[in-house]
């Protein structure tokens, strides 16, 4: 997916992120996806897709099943997205989990200071 940055497209992007998280808090009813945070959102050139960015605590089974949660509610997400925004192309909503609090390294205190 080719990512665009114009001025366009982060606006949209954060627009989105806002309703998608405000819907998952206040309509979705999936206990799986409590706690689930949006962290960034990158729309495509045409923004036609939206990657969703997600982070949550927990193993590897857990983000399995938020990965499914978020999979299965979906078409809710766009189809309340498109009568919210009032958008001509509701994109499609693609989620990912955003693994970048796993790759920061603390770095320890200096011992011999």
């Amino acid at each position: 997916m080719k990512a665009s940055s114009s001025r366009r497209a982060v606006r949209m992007g954060d627009q989105i992120m806002r309703e998608v998280a405000t819907l998952l808090v206040e309509e979705v009813q999936d206990p799986r996806l409590q706690l689930v945070t949006l962290s960034g959102v990158r729309m495509n050139a045409n923004l036609r897709i939206a990657e969703m960015f997600y982070t949550v605590s927990g193993d590897i089974e857990h983000r399995r099943e938020v990965q499914q949660g978020l999979e299965k509610a979906t078409g809710f997400l766009r189809s309340n997205l498109g009568k919210r925004l009032k958008l001509q192309f509701t994109p499609e909503l693609r989620f990912t989990f955003d693994d970048f609090l796993e790759d920061v390294v603390y770095a320890k205190p200096d011992a011999s200071r």
